[in-house]
């Protein structure tokens, strides 16, 4: 088919929630792609921080296929073999004590919200009332009802009322603000460490310090979303090891199945027994397709590996502070923003396009969350891209 006829296609058939790109991208390899014509692009997005290895590892397809060919679904109500692999090399590396894996990190983030309400009634009982969660200014926490209602952006509190009860905002950062918001009614506060929908902003490590200590101390749940930082992608495994924290709730989901949908909540200590059989649930979860891929992921995410990617994400930072037309760059590891001193980052992001480069936006930000395996060969020919981009600007 030619490009003309798949747009007519998803025209017809598609419901239109995204502002697509004029491009119908047909195959890739590692961080290079390529239109139906044959015109090859770089890719510094992932698939939006999912593609961790690239477009078609070698052995991540080599593991989806032969679990594909061998077993592709079968219910929770049976044990399978890649589920428990993939949740023994998840809390192996990150410290945690149990996984819950659903399909996305809406969907994940969903499982921590109602695991934080769940141990409040079970410490403290119903008549408590507590079940309020404190979410940050500017944070953003899926599309579901409730994660929609998590996420701290007004511009996405519309439409769809009345949204769940029980979620403040407060100011990233202020940490008085935050003991303003918690009440004798808060059983958990969730953050991200690094803003990703809200502009690449990483929280302050002092913030986050105290942020934590206050929530020991009166035993309310820190819930991390990692849903983007997650699995390598700020050069550590999760991004709470920057801050030197282990928040009670993790949860992950995009790299972690490198390309195939998953999402994950890790349980601490204190929550690991909250879920009961019948409590929570999906059909997906732990699908053993998924499994097979994550398990490939995260096998790789030694520590070499993950000082690659620091080493990687320090390189593009470096090169690009040093471009025309860049007022500053923040963010972590391979999760970068530019601030543009001309222009806006829609107009930016479409001119790459057109050049042969794809990057992502964030508010008034162009993001980047290239694979973790790009190559340095391949970065160059992005970064000298987006220069020539902003250079013309």
């Amino acid at each position: 088919m030619t490009y003309e006829q798949i747009r007519q296609l998803d025209d017809s058939y598609i419901a239109h929630t995204y502002g697509r790109a004029n491009v119908c991208i047909a195959k890739g390899k590692n961080a290079t792609c390529w239109d139906l014509d044959g015109k090859e692009y770089i890719d510094f997005s992932s698939g939006i921080g999912v593609n961790a290895l690239g477009f078609c590892d070698e052995q991540w397809v080599q593991a989806v296929s032969t679990q594909a060919a061998t077993m592709q679904h079968i219910s929770n109500l049976y044990y399978t073999l890649p589920g428990p692999q993939a949740a023994q090399l998840l809390c192996e590396k990150t410290g945690y004590q149990k996984v819950f894996f659903g399909n996305s990190g809406a969907e994940a983030n969903e499982g921590a919200i109602k695991t934080a309400r769940k141990y409040s009634f079970d410490q403290y009982g119903a008549e408590s009332g507590r079940y309020e969660i404190v979410s940050l200014v500017n944070s953003f926490h899926g599309r579901t009802m409730a994660t929609l209602t998590a996420t701290g952006q007004a511009v996405f509190h519309n439409y769809f009322f009345p949204f769940v009860q029980g979620f403040s905002y407060a100011a990233a950062n202020d940490m008085e603000d935050v003991k303003a918001k918690i009440t004798d009614k808060t059983c958990a506060v969730m953050i991200e460490f690094v803003q990703g929908e809200g502009g690449v902003i990483p929280l302050d490590a002092d913030f986050v310090q105290q942020l934590w200590q206050y929530c020991k101390e009166r035993d309310i749940l820190l819930i991390a979303d990692e849903v983007q930082t997650g699995i390598g992608r700020t050069g550590e495994i999760l991004a709470s090891q920057h801050f030197g924290i282990h928040p009670d709730i993790t949860t992950v989901a995009k790299a972690l199945g490198g390309g195939l949908p998953i999402g994950a909540v890790l349980f601490g200590e204190k929550v690991e027994y909250v879920l009961g059989a019948g409590m929570h649930g999906t059909t997906f979860g732990a699908n053993p397709v998924a499994c097979a891929g994550a398990k490939v992921v995260l096998e790789r995410m030694d520590r070499a590996f993950l000082d690659e990617v620091k080493a990687k994400g320090d390189y593009l930072r470096a090169k690009i502070e040093k471009m025309p037309g860049v007022q500053s760059v923040t963010g972590m590891g391979m999760m970068l923003g530019i601030q543009p001193a001309v222009s806006d980052s829609q107009t930016i992001v479409a001119k790459c396009i057109e050049k042969g480069l794809i990057p992502l936006t964030a508010k008034a930000k162009v993001r980047l969350l290239p694979p973790l395996t790009i190559t340095y060969e391949e970065m160059d020919k992005g970064l000298a891209i987006l220069e020539e981009v902003l250079s013309q600007l």
